[in-house]
Parts: structure tokens; sequence; C-alpha cells
């Protein structure tokens, strides 16, 4: 009897889909908030799934999470609060404790169960949220925001969905609570999506647009990662102060000797050099802003 063959596939858009060999499935349950299955696959190794969308990857995982943090500790002089939104796999709170001047990592995840499904099937990132600076919060990242005044000097925003559970992460109204939870020299990353596709641009577009209006600093950088649509992904920095270019500190960055897979200091520089039709899209949002 021949063996059966079995693949996930997640839906990119209503034309296109990336198909995963998958060896077992390990998980699946749903919580008040998602249905959240995981795989085993012999390419990306164990992936985490949510509501049929793949979040991240043993595989690829490293490149969104150094990204997503390495990016603005190498341009903030003295970061020492961090909230991150999101971020219940651990994957952001484990790049943040290699900064020994960090002394509070607030996670905001309002999902318990993704929380103890990522420490049991995923403790290489789950380790994140074991150190004693890390204290976790379930409920919900815009309500939790909107107490906050003048607390931190970052803020990543982890969130994956502008539909849905976190929905609210991806308002006007998130980025002036943002604003209004930063110190004076705050800067807020965030997942900024895939503009490949004609069905997700629009999405892009609106994130440029809110964080425009309210941040005076805004920047958006790229990486690759494969089980991302289209494989390319776009993150962006906004900030109250810092430039991510002019004001970009490689020397002091490289002498932690931070070891990583895919964030460098020369990267760092790259990441912000965007394809043509980017650019545009991005230009055009701020034209419009003014």
């Amino acid at each position: 009897m021949a063996e059966m063959d079995y693949w996930f596939s997640d839906m990119h858009t209503g034309n296109v889909k990336i198909s995963i060999r998958i060896s077992k499935q390990l998980f699946s349950g749903s919580s008040e908030f998602q249905r959240i299955d995981v795989f085993d696959s012999p390419e990306f190794g164990k992936f985490l799934t949510s509501d049929g969308n793949i979040i991240f990857s043993e595989k690829d995982e490293f490149t969104y999470d150094e990204m997503i943090v390495h990016v603005p500790m190498a341009v903030h002089p003295k970061v020492q609060r961090v909230l991150v939104l999101g971020g219940g796999d651990g994957g952001v709170a484990r790049e943040l404790c290699h900064y020994d001047e960090i002394k509070v990592i607030d996670v905001v995840e309002p999902d318990n169960m993704f929380v103890d499904v990522c420490k049991q099937f995923f403790p290489d990132n789950a380790v994140g949220l074991e150190d004693d600076r890390v204290h976790i919060y379930y409920q919900d990242g815009l309500k939790y925001l909107r107490k906050c005044e003048d607390m931190y000097d970052l803020i990543i925003n982890d969130a994956t969905e502008p539909l849905g559970h976190e929905a609210g992460l991806f308002t006007k109204e998130f980025y002036g609570s943002c604003y209004k939870a930063l110190h004076d020299d705050g800067i807020m990353v965030y997942q900024h999506g895939s503009p490949f596709y004609d069905e997700d641009e629009e999405s892009c577009r609106a994130m440029h647009r809110k964080a425009y209006r309210v941040f005076p600093v805004n920047r958006v950088y790229q990486a690759h990662i494969p089980t991302c649509p289209a494989g390319y992904w776009l993150f962006g920095f906004a900030s109250k102060k810092y430039h991510p270019l002019k004001d970009f500190n490689p020397d002091r960055w490289d002498e932690r000797g931070i070891k990583t897979w895919y964030y460098t200091t020369h990267l760092h520089k790259g990441a912000f050099m965007l394809p043509k039709y980017v650019e545009d899209l991005l230009q055009e949002e701020e034209d419009m802003s003014r």
C-alpha cells in the first residue's frame, strides 16, 4: 500500500497558495480567539498556523524576530522599557533579552492558549518568556495601550492580522495610543505586511498612511521570509525623534557581539532600500496625507 502524501496549503490570495509537505499534525485546538494548528514538516520543521494561515516556522522565524528587534535596538541609544503587542510565542522577547540595558519587557498577548502551545512545541522561542524581565499580560493590546502614557522607549507590534481579534492593533487610534505611550524619543516598529499582491497592497497603504499622520519619522524596511506571501515582508519604523539611518550606530551594535542568523549592520542599511513599486505606493500615501 502506498504511503499517504499530506500537504498543508496556505492561501496567499484567491489565486495563489503555498503548499508544504507535512510529516504529521502535532496539535489542533480552538481558543476564543482563533483555531491553532501545529504541523511538522521536512522542509520548515514545525510550523504554527492560525485560522489556516502560517504564523511562523522553525526554519524562518529567526528572520522576522531579528529584524523587528535589532533594527530599532541599533538605533535607539538607551532602551530600558519595551512593550510587545502579541509576541506570545516568545521569539521577540528572546531577541530583546540579548540586551542587558533593558529592564522591563511587557508582553501583551490576549490568547493564553497560543502561549501554552508555543511553550509546548516551540521551546526555542518560548525561552524568551522565561526571563525575569518579561511580564505577560493576557488582555487586548489596544485596551492595554489606552492606559499607558510616557511609559516605553520601544513598542513592537507583533500582531499579524489586520482583521479578526487583532484588528484593533491596526487602527488610527492604535497609532495615536502608541505615540502617547512612548517617551519623547520613543520608537515603534510594526509588521507592515507584504505589498506584492493586489489583495495585500491596500493594508500596506493604510498602515503607512496612519503612521505617517501620527509620527514625525516614518520609514519602511524589508526582509525575505519564505513562508510569508510572495516571500517578501515589510516592517514599519515610526519614531518621535530617531531616524533609522541617520541615527544608526553600527559600531555600538557590533560591539555587543550578539549572534544572529539574518540581521547584520550592513543589512540594516540595505533593508531600507526598497523596490521602486514599494517606494511609489508609500510616497503616494504620504502625498495624500500632507
